[in-house]
């Protein structure tokens, strides 16, 4: 999704990195506690290193969520985190993206009105009061109000498997319904799970618990009854949108063969919204908080392939100089989005703040919200 962003004044967009710096730190000192700058751990060292905490992204919205003294609340990530920030924090703190481009193409692989639709054609081919819809964190705010007013929750790549066992056993409709007191063949197979935006996530979390490729068919969007039969409809366990993160498809299992080619006593940890067939390869596979523990435990002098985006590999590898850390990908490919966030409009927005411009504000209408946050609380009660 495209979200307008005006230009940059001429002083942001020509001034120095050391200019830009100064304008930075000047405006962090004197809004003080006023402000909390939370960064990504996929941000560009020039931003990151602004950050008064750092982290993922529901950790970050965490983060601001605990920091009510801070009534701007700079977000170095991506729409869908702002959004979530504004979610969990108060009515008089403001949330600001310092460049409105910076989105998620996993995110916007599915919108609300598709979800809607899918919704509506599953209707007439399951029971739907057996359907738990789980939305992935990397998703807008809108979708997240989505599953909470249909019993589901969202999840995270660290506790995706928790919530798919919750949805499993009911979600939050519950196994005392009349329906349950009244199965037909098809409610004997028990909850389905409809999860989206990120198919790879939802495959590897059920392959980790046991289910086969059978079993979870992706739907796609731009199809009829999402590209399947009803006889699969009825069938599935689960229904993975078809939706996937740029970056983390990119890593292929011969990338992990040529570096323990290369490395035979090598270590090799992916992010989980890889493709299930480098998941399987790997030794490890977490999320970017995972990631970064996995790094830090590693015995010196371990050699380690990293499956995620090349500015955390970067960090890590500068941050635990013991270790030779690489990136899996050998193209080396950045989040495109995340990478809009830089220097020049870190310094715009707080020198808008300092002369009280509040530029960029992130905003979810109260109802969106309101729903939104269940989802968000009903993962929390869960994990």
């Amino acid at each position: 999704m495209l979200r307008i962003q005006r230009s940059l004044p001429e002083r942001y967009r020509t001034a120095t990195d050391a200019e830009l710096a100064d304008m930075i730190s000047a405006a962090k000192a004197e809004l003080g506690k006023r402000l909390l700058i939370l960064g990504h751990h996929y941000q560009r060292d020039e931003v990151i290193k602004w950050a008064d905490l750092r982290g993922d992204s529901f950790k970050l919205a965490q983060f601001a969520r605990d920091n009510p003294e801070a009534e701007y609340i700079v977000f170095c990530g991506v729409h869908f985190m702002a959004e979530a920030a504004d979610i969990l924090t108060s009515a008089d703190q403001k949330v600001v993206l310092p460049d409105l481009n910076a989105g998620c193409s996993m995110a916007d692989m599915a919108d609300i009105f598709e979800v809607e639709e899918a919704w509506a054609q599953l209707e007439k081919v399951v029971d739907i009061e057996r359907l738990i819809p789980i939305t992935y964190m990397n998703s807008a705010a809108n979708l997240k109000a989505f599953v909470a007013e249909r019993g589901g929750a969202v999840c995270t790549s660290t506790n995706a498997r928790a919530i798919i066992e919750w949805a499993l056993s009911g979600g939050a409709k519950g196994t005392n319904s009349s329906n349950d007191r009244n199965r037909d063949k098809e409610k004997d197979r028990g909850y389905k799970v409809f999860f989206f935006p990120d198919q790879h996530l939802g495959r590897n979390t059920a392959r980790a618990m046991g289910y086969g490729e059978d079993s979870m068919p992706i739907w796609n969007p731009k199809q009829d009854l999402g590209g399947l039969i009803e006889t699969e409809c009825k069938e599935a366990d689960f229904f993975l949108w078809r939706g996937h993160c740029s970056v983390h498809q990119r890593f292929k299992p011969e990338y992990i063969e040529k570096f323990r080619a290369e490395n035979p006593n090598g270590l090799v940890v992916v992010h989980p919204e890889c493709p299930a067939e480098t998941v399987t390869l790997a030794d490890a596979v977490g999320s970017t908080e995972q990631i970064v523990a996995f790094i830090e435990k590693a015995e010196a002098g371990a050699k380690i392939a990293v499956g995620t985006e090349v500015n955390l590999v970067k960090r890590l590898a500068a941050e635990n100089p013991d270790k030779e850390i690489q990136t899996l990908d050998p193209l080396i490919c950045p989040c495109s989005t995340m990478f809009r966030i830089d220097a020049p409009h870190l310094a715009w927005v707080l020198e808008g703040l300092l002369e009280g411009k509040v530029v960029n504000q992130i905003t979810v209408d109260d109802n969106t919200a309101t729903a939104a946050k269940v989802a968000l609380d009903r993962m929390l009660a869960i994990c």
